[in-house]
């Protein structure tokens, strides 16, 4: 990618699994990245050519803005388990709108939660009679960030909240591909590999496609035709859900 239209990109979260795949994916398309974290010693291998690593608070607004200044896209990948789910999401949601609206970031992206999600009958997963209580709170701060963006986010703010399946498994093999629906459950097998969650969130930030929802996004199937055409594009296939669709974006190569 030349310089004309690599990105800079900031990644808050950075030394999870799903940030750490980001972080990955941005520098291997030629991005310049931001990795930030609450702790770089504890995370000594994430810097890499085109990746510097940043100590930062995403719960800081005055943080993030000194952070995001002079980038492109932010993508934000923490969680805290040992701060109340609503307290941690609506504090980051408030921090990312002041500080990055300050720092004229013009795109977000951040990841959501599954059980947030609405299945074919229109129902929330977390709403389910059975769903366990302790999995509600957590979903609920997810609740309140996609509240507190549609409600807080300006015009010069684009955001999107990125929601992987239940299953985001770290040892599954990537497919080189992802499918996707708009606040929905995507049909289908619901697992995806972080390196193919990374596919979509760079996708995403490279040329947006949504904007201001939920987008769910899940593995790619292997074509039920082995004739049939599995290069890179977009498209309904049969038996996906209402407003889901299947894209076959294979990674890009890097230098």
């Amino acid at each position: 990618m030349d310089d004309d239209t690599s990105k800079k990109i900031i990644v808050f979260g950075a030394g999870g699994r799903v940030g750490r795949a980001a972080v990955a994916e941005a520098a291997a398309r030629g991005h310049r990245v931001t990795a930030v974290v609450r702790d770089p010693a504890r995370h000594p291998d994430l810097g890499r050519p085109g990746v510097t690593v940043a100590c930062g608070d995403v719960t800081d607004p005055e943080s993030v803005a000194a952070l995001a200044a002079g980038h492109d896209a932010a993508v934000h990948a923490s969680a805290r388990l040992d701060v109340p789910s609503e307290e941690y999401f609506a504090a980051t949601a408030k921090a990312l709108l002041s500080g990055l609206t300050a720092a004229r970031v013009g795109r977000l992206l951040t990841l959501g939660i599954a059980t947030t999600l609405e299945d074919a009958a229109g129902a929330r997963l977390m709403d389910a009679p059975d769903f366990p209580a302790a999995w509600r709170a957590f979903a609920q701060g997810h609740v309140v960030e996609f509240a507190l963006l549609t409600a807080g986010a300006g015009p010069d703010l684009d955001w999107l909240m990125v929601v992987p399946p239940l299953d985001l498994d770290a040892e599954a093999e990537p497919t080189g591909g992802y499918r996707t629906a708009v606040g929905t459950v995507v049909d289908g097998p619901g697992r995806i590999a972080h390196a193919d969650l990374a596919l979509a969130l760079l996708d995403e930030i490279e040329a947006p496609r949504h904007s201001r929802v939920q987008l769910a996004v899940s593995a790619a199937e292997p074509p039920s035709d082995a004739g049939s055409n599995s290069g890179s594009g977009s498209g309904s296939g049969s038996g996906s859900a209402p407003g889901s669709e299947s894209t076959l974006t294979p990674a890009p190569a890097s230098d």
